[in-house]
């Protein structure tokens, strides 16, 4: 469990002492990472916490989040970068002030984004099969200038309650301009033993749309061919023949009525596919 101690350290650009708060601020966390026993995940986090005070400010903030209490226990400073907020503002009013910015056509489905995840978490996935999900989703959010961003989240689940529901997450926030259009959709992905995501599990709560049809294989298979992947690279990532990446390939393109991989790459600058 969470260190009782609340003093969490917010890291400011002008620091003189960044050494110091970083190993304040991981021994805070010590005893997650020790009842989580995942190494590489621990060694990540410390990386990121001492790094925040020497990255540049730019359009992605993170948090360390917790939902048992709904604070923040964690707040990166690019977070006034993105939105105009200042970290230890929204480190003492918490995740219901945070909540409170959504926007409100954003909100049922935001909702309906939440509870699909926990239900889909608690009936779909083994707790294993939990300590290597990422989930992601987006919705709009009002910044200190009162004007709506587009707000893409990523949380990776770091601890545990009693019934193995997640309540301790890293989460990662992209902050894109408002004129982007973007319908709210969600995707839960599990790290596979080659250490590639596949999709478990993908909604679009805005509208009905032809990707609507794009199975998960394809969604990972469609990722992996936008990074330049061979079929014989996809199949050894994703455990499945070269034959087998080769046929949803086929499908790929005849279900987005497309007739190559660059018409695919175009399509999702386009914002008409979400993965």
């Amino acid at each position: 469990m969470l260190n009782s101690d609340k003093n969490y350290i917010i890291l400011e650009t002008n620091n003189k002492e960044p050494n110091l708060n970083s190993e304040k601020i991981k021994n805070t966390y010590h005893k997650i990472f020790e009842s989580y026993g995942h190494s590489s995940l621990e060694e990540h986090i410390k990386k990121i916490i001492e790094l925040d005070v020497f990255l540049p400010y730019n359009s992605t903030f993170f948090c360390l989040t917790n939902t048992q209490n709904l604070s923040f226990e964690y707040v990166s400073k690019n977070m006034f970068s993105c939105l105009g907020i200042q970290a230890s503002v929204m480190q003492e009013k918490g995740m219901r002030y945070f909540w409170s910015r959504i926007h409100p056509d954003d909100i049922e489905p935001w909702l309906s984004v939440l509870n699909d995840l926990m239900n889909f978490t608690i009936n779909e996935l083994s707790f294993t099969e939990r300590q290597q999900m990422s989930y992601t989703w987006n919705y709009r959010f009002k910044n200190s200038k009162e004007e709506y961003v587009n707000i893409i989240q990523n949380t990776t689940p770091l601890e545990f309650d009693n019934e193995n529901k997640p309540i301790i997450g890293l989460a990662h926030y992209t902050v894109l301009h408002h004129q982007i259009k973007m319908d709210v959709c969600a995707s839960a992905k599990l790290l596979n033993d080659n250490k590639e995501y596949e999709t478990k599990y993908f909604n679009n709560y805005s509208q009905k749309l032809l990707t609507d049809g794009v199975s998960n294989r394809e969604r990972d298979i469609i990722r992996l061919l936008v990074l330049n992947n061979s079929s014989k690279e996809i199949a050894e990532k994703l455990f499945i023949s070269s034959n087998t990446v080769d046929t949803h390939r086929r499908n790929i393109l005849k279900k987005l009525n497309i007739s190559s991989t660059g018409e695919l790459v175009a399509l999702l600058k386009m914002n008409k596919i979400s993965l």
